[in-house]
């Protein structure tokens, strides 16, 4: 049974006052209804309870905030605002989402269901890091000059610069809400662009609260726009728009595909960050202790709703049952319950339809053969938490890699653990997926490391660690876990474009 958590002064009230009323959506620096007067509710995964509507908009939603994006794209004042007056706006914004994380933190963790000290450190921090790297880059996107060979024996001054794309649709996931927006948001802002933003129709409060703090650090109207909605009518209505430029979605591999199908009429430029399956290896000198702690973080953290999960876990024989004994044993003693209880380590799934989908794995783990180690239920919390969407950490043996739980990204806390005896073996299973996102590899042998990183088909690879990112390091997939890359330098390229330009001084 688990107790309410204390609430935070302040922080606590301010969310209730957020949640007290229906919330409207953000187009053109004013708050709106949908224009159809439709809402959904956003609920409470740790109960099941309705926390507030919010505007169910659709294509004239998204029409009217491209239009306003537009306008604001052509507005002399955005346009020609200098670098260092960028910069300045993207750290007042990196300000006052930091002036308000912990109450950003607890509307993540209702939203949500993740736990509020996750949401503090992971998603609000890493959303104002966003803004404070960003901002340094607006006097920095430099173009250059190029020693051409024109015919005739012109003098010719060749030089490039970078430009705006223009208009930028946002697509964003329910798994981490905030900090998704913002790590499309803050290179967006700081090459220029103007944005309509679609949230998760699963977690929209943070994403909505980010907008009254973009307005509040001077954003000027326009130039972010905040539609909620469905994915299957305003995300897909956003990703065919004729008026938007640039798409950049993070999710499912299979909605990625679908994306790519409508940016094709006009041919916008189209960045996706998509699905993992993601390989954790494990040598034979590793510490088995170390890495069983390290595998379940993996595995289990944010609830498993992460597309870098290192889902499947290859131990080497000679101390693969030492490293299952310890991850089962963690994944036993790992605390489930709601976001909001400081004991909790792992929350409840986002939403019923996601709780089925995972639940749905974990039963096609056993009836494909494979043994489960660890949980595979429901943990009994009682009320008010029944209703929740709750699952236990899970822990499966693999007989071979052939299982859906191998194959597939379950996006939930299921862990296949497999051994292995021959390294090049090794490798080929590793990469024997659709996917390339990221993998992990455990060993006091660095050259060895690096010889399997090179071989791994993967965006990341962690050694002797996982899941680390960083505002200045790219981030992104190789195969079907998408196309570009997030954060760093890298992810600049995906919202300018390039201007050659010619001048004759003969």
């Amino acid at each position: 049974m688990h107790s309410a958590a204390a609430p935070v002064t302040g922080a606590a009230e301010a969310v209730t006052r957020f949640l007290a009323e229906p919330r409207t959506m953000f187009i053109g620096g004013h708050w709106v209804g949908a224009l159809s007067g439709r809402s959904f509710a956003s609920v409470d995964p740790a109960t099941g309870t309705v926390l507030t509507a919010v505007p169910d908009g659709d294509a004239a939603d998204i029409d009217r905030a491209v239009q306003a994006a537009r306008r604001a794209f052509d507005d002399a004042g955005w346009r020609r605002m200098s670098p260092l007056d960028r910069g300045a706006l993207l750290n007042r914004i990196a300000d006052v989402i930091e002036a308000h994380a912990e109450e950003l933190a607890l509307l993540e963790s209702h939203d949500n269901g993740k736990p509020v000290s996750v949401a503090r450190a992971v998603d609000v921090g890493t959303s104002v890091k966003l803004f404070r790297y960003f901002a340094g880059w607006p006097s920095k996107l430099e173009g250059s000059t190029i020693p051409v060979s024109p015919r005739d024996g012109l003098r010719v001054l060749n030089y490039t610069t970078r430009q705006p794309v223009g208009v930028a649709g946002l697509i964003v996931p329910w798994n981490f809400p905030v900090s998704m927006a913002c790590w499309k948001l803050a290179p967006a802002l700081a090459t220029g662009c103007t944005v309509v933003l679609k949230p998760a129709e699963e977690t929209p409060l943070s994403t909505l609260r980010l907008a009254e703090l973009l307005q509040e650090a001077g954003v000027p109207d326009g130039v972010v726009n905040v539609v909620t909605g469905r994915g299957a009518t305003a995300g897909a209505a956003l990703a065919a728009h004729d008026g938007v430029d640039k798409i950049a979605f993070t999710g499912s591999t299979e909605t990625g595909r679908a994306v790519v199908r409508a940016a094709a009429g006009n041919l916008k430029k189209v960045s996706l960050e998509l699905g993992g399956k993601s390989p954790n290896i494990v040598l034979p000198d590793a510490d088995p202790q170390a890495v069983a702690e390290a595998a379940a973080q993996a595995v289990f953290f944010n609830q498993g709703q992460v597309c870098t999960a290192g889902s499947r876990l290859y131990v080497h024989r000679k101390i693969f049952d030492e490293v299952l004994d310890a991850v089962t044993e963690r994944a036993r003693g790992i605390v489930v319950g709601p976001g909001s209880d400081p004991a909790t380590e792992m929350g409840p799934l986002v939403s019923a339809r996601h709780h089925e989908r995972v639940t749905g794995f974990i039963d096609a783990g056993r009836e494909q053969g494979a043994r489960l180690a660890a949980g595979g239920g429901r943990p009994d919390l009682g009320a008010p938490y029944d209703g929740g969407y709750f699952v236990q950490p899970t822990v499966f043996v693999a007989p071979d890699d052939g299982l859906r739980i191998v194959q597939e990204e379950i996006f939930g806390p299921v862990l296949a653990a497999m051994s292995w005896d021959d390294v090049d073996d090794l490798v080929e299973r590793a990469n024997d997926s659709p996917f390339g996102l990221s993998a992990g590899i455990w060993t006091s042998d660095l050259g060895h490391a690096h010889r399997i990183a090179d071989e791994l088909q993967a965006g990341t690879v962690w050694i002797n660690c996982y899941n680390l990112t960083d505002p200045a390091s790219p981030f992104g997939g190789f195969k079907q876990s998408g196309w570009g890359r997030e954060m760093g330098r890298t992810v600049l390229d995906l919202y300018t474009e390039v201007k050659s330009v010619w001048v004759n001084l003969s």
